[in-house]
């Protein structure tokens, strides 16, 4: 069955903890906290990352103002390992995990499924976090930063950033329907190429949205995709087709907003875990608590490969999955 899942819950509180180059961005003081040594503090940038998930966590739950006992569970994902960043970074918190592998889909992911919990009263109270850092990143899926390899016209610049949300009633930004995505894979094989793999299904789930929606998105005041970069970003397009400008005129890409791109030299634009996460806790969602947009749908871009898939010679899976946001009545 096709269906929009309709819910009825807010976002309380979100925060963003980033790197040196995305606090350098167009967006840099937006975020809540930022280190200009990428380290946080640790001795690696996997333990960065952990460390990352924890400051946007605090921040997020003092935000809340909520009680850290009152959050029932916490979705959590990053694209290490066996989601490492994660597991290691949600130690400490005496609160119920569910470890989550959406790729750079995993912010929105895990928003959907606490927002799908707390409408449905199985928790009063959930978090979504997740994170990336760019050195973790390219020695996972591509060759470590020392190896001082070129990087492709069509790579992305991995975001260094962590967010977290709090997710339950009360907030300034209401969560009122999700569209999970489903898993497509069309030939691409580049792991520098990431917009182009994950173009098709978020093409696919836009679609999906505007058919069970009735066919209009006139209420839209933007459709956010979340890293696709730039090269996925026309390709975005052109899939959409021209007899859809309406849907065309309202795009945008965490991607292509975090960075400057003639300044800071990162090609295609950001991705990442991180990116959509930091984009939506530190720049969406005060745009929707002051009202100066009014509905938005977020469109979590991931590609599912892995490092071993790569070897093999694989296509890269990709996936795309939706949230609907709207401000407060």
């Amino acid at each position: 069955m096709d269906r929009i899942i309709e819910l009825n819950t807010t976002i309380i509180a979100a925060a963003s903890a980033v790197g040196k180059k995305e606090h350098e961005g167009p967006l840099g003081s937006c975020f809540d906290i930022h280190d200009e040594e990428d380290r946080y503090g640790q001795p690696s940038w996997e333990k960065c990352e952990s460390a990352m998930q924890r400051a946007a966590m605090n921040i997020a739950i003092k935000k809340s103002g909520i009680k850290e006992n009152e959050i029932e569970a916490i979705f959590d994902g990053d694209l290490l390992n066996q989601c490492t960043g994660s597991s290691y970074g949600m130690l400490g918190y005496e609160i119920p995990y569910f470890g989550l592998y959406g790729a750079c889909s995993t912010a929105a992911e895990g928003i959907m499924l606490a927002s799908i919990m707390t409408t449905h009263g199985v928790f009063r109270y959930a978090a979504a976090v997740t994170s990336s850092h760019f050195c973790s990143a390219e020695r996972q899926y591509r060759t470590p930063v020392e190896y001082g390899s070129q990087r492709a016209p069509t790579a992305q610049w991995t975001v260094t950033g962590a967010g977290a949300f709090i997710i339950g009633p009360g907030g300034k930004v209401r969560v009122t329907a999700a569209l999970p995505g489903i898993v497509r894979e069309k030939g691409i094989k580049d792991a520098s190429n990431m917009g182009a793999a994950m173009a098709p299904a978020a093409a696919e789930t836009i679609l999906r949205y505007v058919i069970l929606r009735g066919g209009r998105v006139d209420d839209l005041d933007l459709v956010v995709t979340g890293d696709l970069g730039y090269e996925g970003n026309a390709i975005l397009q052109d899939l959409l087709g021209r007899d859809r400008a309406d849907i065309c005129d309202r795009l945008a890409d965490c991607g292509m907003m975090i960075y400057d791109r003639a300044r800071q030299d990162v090609h295609s634009g950001g991705s990442g875990c991180g990116c959509s996460a930091v984009v939506l806790a530190s720049y969406l969602l005060p745009k929707l608590e002051s009202r100066e947009l009014k509905k938005i749908v977020l469109v979590g871009t991931g590609a599912l490969m892995s490092p071993l898939t790569l070897q093999q010679g694989e296509g890269i899976p990709a996936i795309a999955h939706l949230i609907e946001l709207q401000c407060a009545e």
